[in-house]
């Protein structure tokens, strides 16, 4: 029986989604703060984004949207530069991009991940990431902080081009070895 796209969405809520979540949050926002090469004020070329391309896999669009929005406040807490909930909703909105993997058909943990899922993973994170810094996380900064958004622009577009490489560049071919290393799990094989 096919799941409802509504239940895709969500993702299947349990002990091992929450503890799913929670791990990932916090080792996004240790990789937020330690794991990443500074190339704009405040943005970073970061690992972080693997741990939401991992919890999106496994569970969804929802718990991967939580990891990247409690995470970034969890980076918030740990860099000791103030909570920046602009920027935190905007991994929040990213997260929820890059978790749609069930609603397109990749089925990562039945070991389902093809060409096609990738192309449109490819778009959905170009589409996510502008989305996301590009609209929601200028808009939040102005109405939280009323700032000149100069910065805040120069800011988002860097962080478009670094979390899209990794998301894109890692992203992809980790999919590709999840997806293989659950297939072999199920005994399915590839059809010529």
């Amino acid at each position: 029986m096919k799941e409802s796209k509504w239940k895709q969405f969500l993702g299947v809520w349990n002990t091992k989604t929450i503890v799913g979540v929670a791990i990932g949050a916090a080792l996004f926002g240790v990789l937020m703060v330690f794991g990443g090469i500074k190339i704009f004020s405040n943005t970073s070329l970061t690992s972080a984004m693997v741990v939401v391309v991992v919890v999106a896999a496994l569970f969804g669009p929802v718990p991967a949207a939580l990891t990247a929005g409690i995470g970034n406040v969890i980076a918030d807490l740990i860099g000791g530069w103030g909570f920046w909930f602009d920027w935190s909703f905007g991994n929040l909105v990213l997260g929820l991009f890059v978790g749609l993997l069930p609603l397109y058909g990749a089925k990562i943990s039945e070991g389902i991940f093809k060409v096609k899922h990738a192309i449109i993973y490819v778009i959905t994170c170009i589409v996510g990431n502008i989305v996301a810094f590009g609209l929601v996380t200028p808009l939040l900064t102005s109405l939280f902080y009323s700032q000149e958004l100069a910065i805040t622009w120069l800011q988002a577009a860097s962080a478009i081009v670094s979390n899209g490489v990794v998301l894109i560049v890692i992203g992809i071919p980790f999919l590709f070895l999840l997806a293989k290393r659950n297939a072999s799990k199920t005994n399915l094989k590839k059809e010529d």
